[in-house]
């Protein structure tokens, strides 16, 4: 796999946001989370919350900023994959549940958006 393949692009992205994160007092829980209905990228612990985090890239945000590429369709996959690790996972049954997302932007000098509580279910399913 090349330098600038998806993956590796993907992979960084989330290293980098990783740590971010883990500088912002945040701990980890899980990293690449997948069930049959989907993948959550990071799953940390922040103030009592459980926070499933979905980590976007993009070089340039000339036509579309990354945090907007989280549509309807993958918050739904989301749910749907958070309920699944809430399932497997009891110990964290507890905790209230938020949804974030961290936007990186830029190929050599990055910028990170974390914006917390990007989204919520519109039903009490979680």
């Amino acid at each position: 796999m090349g330098r600038n393949a998806p993956g590796a692009v993907g992979a960084t992205a989330e290293r980098e946001a990783l740590a971010f994160l883990l500088s912002q007092g945040l701990q980890l829980v899980s990293r690449n989370f997948r069930c049959r209905g989907g993948e959550i990228d990071l799953v940390m612990l922040h103030s009592g919350y459980l926070v499933f985090v979905e980590v976007r890239y993009r070089q340039s945000t000339q036509f579309l900023m990354p945090a907007l590429t989280v549509d309807q369709h993958k918050q739904q996959k989301i749910l749907q994959t958070a309920a699944m690790f809430l399932a497997r996972h009891s110990r964290f049954a507890q905790h209230t549940v938020r949804f974030d997302v961290v936007a990186i932007t830029g190929a050599g000098q990055r910028r990170t958006q974390w914006l917390q509580d990007a989204f919520r279910p519109t039903d009490s399913t979680l």
